[in-house]
């Protein structure tokens, strides 16, 4: 099939800076689909002029309706890199489109910096919650972000300064390779520059002594969640990830999930990583929410209902997590669910719970283990070994 569909990345130089291939195709358009800046870099043409559509998920229709024109949809920089290709590209078959990309935000940024690319993390939260970010915020790691407008900025350095990062160094870059290019630096507790929207922000996160540390390696501290002391503690936790492999763009279902401890880490252990969290108690899902936002998992979907009724019509699941309401209805429904090469993962503390693991384990196999943790405590003037309850732990994986 000839492709109808080119996806052009356009930068702030306009029609100068594209190839004189890329320049050609966008002349010859019948239909150019984009953005109010978009239409004002690639004057002109006497193309019809189409833009963005509302709400957005309608683009995909709007571009059908023109197919068998020549149509060229105008993008930012790169069109796969966060950017309308990618979403574009999951609707339409692409042997139907061509890209042509354009040097994108992040790689002008890393230019400015004189930052290497390969050495840093690159992420958006344009048009995304501002919070997703907190769980890059490290020691040494550089950043470059893709920010939602004038204000982000100024939310970014609060997350920096209250994890003890005060002194991390700034820069948003704005205008890229246009006439209006403009450079605001600065460092976290002092940010108080007014700056353009659409900016890319580049962050040297430098931590102080006291600096929380939180990596994305499971097995956070238990008091950085909010919680009625009924959660998966630490050690325990970082053995339950192990078992339910994170990885990118993986779906977890926590059931029972309390103050979602599990579900939290699960999605900052792996990028893109899902989460619904399945808890009948309003309390606990209001702690979910704020561990979810102050850690950096924003995106946590939370619902209210009991197993197996509320997993109805949910999308299915890599991994599952059994940490509350454990029953062999429970277990066999979620097992069912399971999409092949899932991992399940059943915690128990009670006798009860323990018991229907070990039937569980007769019948469908996987690793059974006892966890047993204990931590120093005073005892007066001196320490000793305090023994948490033990934790039965069923794992397995579906094939």
């Amino acid at each position: 099939m000839k492709p109808w569909l080119h996806i052009v990345g356009i930068g702030e130089d306009g029609m100068d800076g594209l190839t004189p291939a890329t320049r050609a195709v966008v002349e010859a358009a019948e239909v150019i689909v984009g953005g109010e800046r978009h239409h004002a870099l690639a004057t002109g043409i006497g193309a019809e002029r189409v833009s963005w559509p509302s709400p957005f998920n309608a683009l995909i229709e709007t571009l059908q309706e023109k197919r068998g024109k020549r149509v060229v949809v105008l993008a930012s920089g790169d069109p796969l890199w966060y950017s309308v290709g990618a979403r574009i590209g999951r609707s339409v078959d692409p042997a139907e489109i061509v890209y042509h990309p354009q040097v994108g935000a992040f790689q002008m940024a890393a230019a400015r910096m004189g930052w290497s690319m390969a050495d840093l993390e690159t992420l958006t939260v344009h048009g995304r919650p501002v919070e997703q970010m907190i769980a890059y915020i490290q020691p040494d790691q550089r950043l470059l972000i893709l920010t939602t407008g004038v204000e982000t900025p100024t939310q970014i350095a609060a997350f920096l300064m209250a994890r003890g990062f005060g002194q991390s160094k700034m820069t948003v870059l704005a205008n890229m390779g246009g006439d209006d290019e403009a450079r605001f630096d600065g460092v976290a507790e002092s940010w108080t520059h007014e700056v353009p929207p659409f900016n890319t922000l580049a962050v040297d996160c430098i931590a102080a002594p006291n600096a929380a540390l939180l990596p994305r390696v499971p097995g956070l501290a238990d008091e950085l969640f909010v919680s009625d002391g009924t959660m998966t503690k630490s050690e325990v936790r970082a053995a339950t990830l192990a078992k339910l492999m994170p990885m990118r763009g993986a779906l977890l279902w926590d059931i029972g999930c309390g103050c979602g401890s599990v579900a939290v880490e699960w999605m900052r252990a792996a990028r893109y990583a899902r989460a619904i969290g399945i808890e009948p108690r309003a309390d606990r899902r209001a702690m979910a929410a704020a561990n979810a936002l102050s850690l950096g998992a924003p995106k946590l979907e939370l619902i209210d209902g009991m197993v197996p009724d509320a997993l109805d019509g949910l999308a299915l699941p890599d991994a599952i997590f059994i940490g509350g309401g454990l029953s062999h209805e429970v277990f066999t429904s979620a097992w069912a669910a399971l999409r092949p090469l899932g991992r399940l993962v059943a915690n128990a503390v009670t006798l009860e719970s323990e018991t229907e693991l070990v039937a569980l384990h007769n019948q469908f196999g996987g690793d059974l283990v006892k966890l047993q943790i204990s931590r120093v405590e005073p005892i007066g003037p001196l320490n000793g070994w305090k023994p948490f309850r033990p934790v039965t732990q069923l794992s397995l994986v579906k094939r």
